[in-house]
């Protein structure tokens, strides 16, 4: 698979400067999620017998594989392009083709599908609500900072991309 590059390549030392990497940060608000659900658990709750718990079950199933199925064509096309993964490292190439034509961040929203199904599959309210403050750290924390790396580094390849394919969907 062809991936388009634009702008500047290299190994330029700069990074995006993120408040974390993300995966932590996923990570961490469902480590959050799990503790505050043993020492506060909030009173809704799911049958885990009946039609509903199936078609949460469904649900869940079918959210972490879309999540694992994006984030690993996001993966795969940074390792096929050449360019790292990890935030704390320099990018070295645009990818603008594959699964980025369509969504800037295929990673970051596979990751959020599958927060998502894992909260509704292990039926936690607090994982479900710990995802407010994730998605805004995520946002503002992580891609916002991306965004103004990337425009910095790839200029006008970097803008025109931004103009034709969405944040998130």
């Amino acid at each position: 698979m062809d991936h388009e590059t634009a702008g500047q390549q290299g190994t330029d030392a700069g990074t995006a400067g993120v408040i974390a990497r993300p995966l932590l940060l996923f990570l961490g608000a469902l480590l959050l999620g799990f503790v505050s659900d043993h020492l506060l658990p909030l009173p809704i709750s799911v049958s885990s017998i009946g039609s509903v718990h199936w078609i949460s079950a469904i649900i869940s199933a079918c959210l972490i594989i879309m999540g694992v199925v994006l984030a690993a064509a996001g993966i795969r096309n940074f390792s096929e392009a050449g360019t790292p993964v990890p935030t704390n490292e320099p990018t070295r190439t645009l990818v603008t083709t594959g699964v980025h034509s369509w969504t800037r961040n295929p990673i970051y929203l596979g990751f959020f599908l599958m927060y998502v199904g894992i909260g509704i599959v292990v039926r936690s309210s607090w994982i479900l609500i710990f995802m407010l403050p994730l998605a805004v750290a995520i946002r503002y924390g992580v891609v916002a900072r991306e965004e103004a790396y990337l425009e910095a580094r790839f200029g006008d390849d970097y803008r025109d991309y931004k103009a034709r394919v969405r944040r998130w969907l």
